[in-house]
């Protein structure tokens, strides 16, 4: 029986011989899979194309194959089929944009493809419109993280952008539902445990406590990988649906982690900017008990 959710990592190098062949067909012959699930993959981003030392996603089948090149697809049957949930536009401000990001959007893409990600889906939605940019990370959220994401659309304000977010510049706001009731703990309770060796501090405060869950506001002064999570977890107050550091298979939900404000003096032209998510998407703390 075919396997109907195939995995294929295939790495094909290009000589005189097949410079001249469509690259859907090529891989299509070495994979036994259709021009058109190859075209669709292109697309999704799951083909690579090396030429010297560089390396980029190919998304056209008629691009031109030179002698030397390597052709490389990582085909993930199950991931290319995923329903990509969409985001929200908060505000465009030319350039850079502020969206909502759901549970479940990556924030770039991986070898096995990018269109999952909200950095190329914003590009696509751009490239539809009558004023097609360019979309670039500034800074990051875990995949099932929630909530408020800046996207730079210049080089200029990547860079500047870039820089908001690595000096601490860009005042960031969080909100997340815990395990335990914060309620005894002191008000901007500061933790400073280090992250990966580098120093991370992150600021806490209740917002409405239950014996079993509280909801917490969550300021950031430096941006460790998991900061939050981590922190949270340390002091004994793991974030609700958390997977990694708390006990999430046991919830039954998403994480309960979200972007809830972004603050800062724009570096482009010095006016304060502050972007909030939608109270509709708002983490809600329920009367519940644990399990």
């Amino acid at each position: 029986m075919a396997n109907l959710n195939p995995i294929i990592e295939l790495s094909l190098d290009i000589d005189v011989g097949n410079a001249s062949t469509k690259s859907s067909q090529l891989l299509a012959e070495h994979t036994g899979l259709s021009q058109g699930q190859i075209k669709s993959a292109m697309h999704k981003g799951a083909v690579w194309l090396v030429r010297g030392q560089r390396k980029q996603r190919l998304r056209r089948a008629s691009k031109t194959l030179l002698a030397g090149d390597c052709l490389q697809l990582n085909y993930n049957a199950e991931l290319l089929e995923q329903t990509v949930p969409e985001p929200l536009l908060i505000a465009d401000e030319a350039d850079y944009s502020v969206w909502f990001k759901p549970f479940g959007l990556a924030c770039q893409g991986s070898r096995w493809g990018d269109f999952a990600s909200i950095q190329r889906w914003v590009e696509i939605e751009f490239n539809k419109s009558n004023n097609p940019r360019p979309v670039f990370l500034v800074h990051r959220l875990d995949r099932a993280t929630t909530g408020l994401i800046l996207l730079a659309h210049s080089k200029k304000a990547a860079r500047l952008f870039s820089e908001y977010f690595a000096q601490g510049d860009m005042d960031k706001r969080y909100q997340a539902i815990v395990h335990g009731d914060f309620s005894n703990q002191p008000k901007d309770l500061k933790i400073t445990e280090e992250i990966d060796g580098k120093h991370a501090c992150s600021i806490f405060n209740g917002v409405q406590c239950q014996p079993q869950r509280s909801l917490l506001d969550v300021q950031l002064k430096t941006g460790r990988k998991h900061q939050i999570r981590r922190h949270l977890a340390g002091i004994g107050y793991p974030i609700v649906g958390d997977r990694l550091y708390g006990t999430g298979e046991k919830d039954h939900c998403d994480l309960q982690l979200q972007s809830v404000t972004l603050a800062f003096l724009c570096p482009l032209n010095q006016e304060q900017k502050r972007y909030q998510a939608p109270p509709q998407f708002r983490l809600q703390l329920h009367p519940k008990k644990d399990p």
